[in-house]
């Protein structure tokens, strides 16, 4: 993505422990508006497809892109097991980022997917700097995510759940006729665009080059979901949430209604936005009419 002249952009990475947490902040954070800290979905995945979101500085406020542990540009660590990719790590790599770049006490959280899932649970803490939360294309739980693969997998053209099942029973999810049954799911109800953009491409193939984190919490597919999330809820906590909140979804989602409307039910101060030519990423499928929804957002806080 190409710097909007003016705008200042820093590139760099914070200590989290042992560790280096990788970011991007476009814009200077200041009292008049709140940062905008983008969480990627994944988990494993990277910053690389959200980058658009940037653009969002030259309307004044700041925003911070980063990768999570274990990918793109943070410290990988490919020789650890399941049992260190935990809920809590990201949640501890959060609130050490916000306070490594002094925006703790004044930002909005993005979260998308999975992100959106570990910003619902960070906003649930009620943390006092938090200003506003948007929570776009994320399930509030994985049980309800696995039920509804199964019925979006049904849906799908003669033959492609037979293969996916297939392989996924013979543990050959590796091959190429799963990658190639699995693009056609993806096409459906992931990104839509076609060409696929630049930016979905570079993160896609940064959790093909590096799927340690994404095998081990998620599995080999957003529809095989058999990591250590599969059980995982938030919606427990959404009660909790007290800064005004947008959700946001795709008509063609993968995260599909039934996944998203516990936020709608659950969360006191709520409004859900549904783009109607969008699966996935509406940021990169109805780029105009997602830019319009979020800034409206944004504006509104006050």
């Amino acid at each position: 993505m190409v710097a909007v002249p003016g705008i200042p952009v820093v590139k760099g990475s914070v200590p989290f422990g042992n560790y280096r947490t990788w970011y991007r902040m476009d814009g200077r954070p200041g009292p008049d508006r709140p940062t905008l800290v983008v969480v990627h979905g994944g988990p494993g995945s990277t910053h690389d497809y959200l980058t658009s979101l940037a653009e969002l500085a030259e309307q004044g406020f700041p925003v911070v892109l980063y990768d999570q542990l274990g990918n793109g540009g943070s410290t990988h660590l490919p020789d650890r097991g399941a049992d260190f990719w935990t809920v809590q790590l990201f949640l501890d790599e959060l609130d050490n980022l916000l306070r490594e770049l002094g925006i703790q006490d004044n930002y909005v959280l993005f979260g998308h997917s999975w992100g959106g899932m570990l910003s619902a649970a960070h906003a649930a803490a009620r943390p006092a700097g938090l200003r506003g939360l948007v929570i776009a294309n994320s399930p509030a739980s994985y049980v309800l995510w696995r039920q509804e693969m199964k019925v979006l997998r049904e849906q799908l053209p003669p033959g492609v759940d037979e293969t996916l099942r297939r392989h996924e029973a013979a543990g050959t999810t590796d091959s190429p006729e799963y990658f190639e049954a699995m693009t056609v799911f993806y096409r459906k109800h992931v990104c839509r665009a076609d060409p696929w953009p630049r930016e979905f491409m570079a993160t896609t193939m940064e959790v093909f080059n590096n799927p340690t984190v994404y095998y081990a919490m998620n599995g080999p597919s957003e529809f095989h979901v058999v990591g250590s999330l599969k059980d995982w809820s938030v919606e427990p906590v959404l009660p909790d949430i007290a800064v005004p909140t947008l959700v946001i979804s795709g008509r063609h989602d993968e995260a599909t209604p039934v996944t998203v409307q516990p936020y709608q039910d659950l969360i006191p101060d709520v409004r859900w936005h549904i783009f109607e030519d969008s699966s996935h990423g509406p940021h990169l499928e109805e780029k105009e009419a997602f830019a319009t929804v979020l800034t409206e957002y944004l504006h509104g806080l006050g």
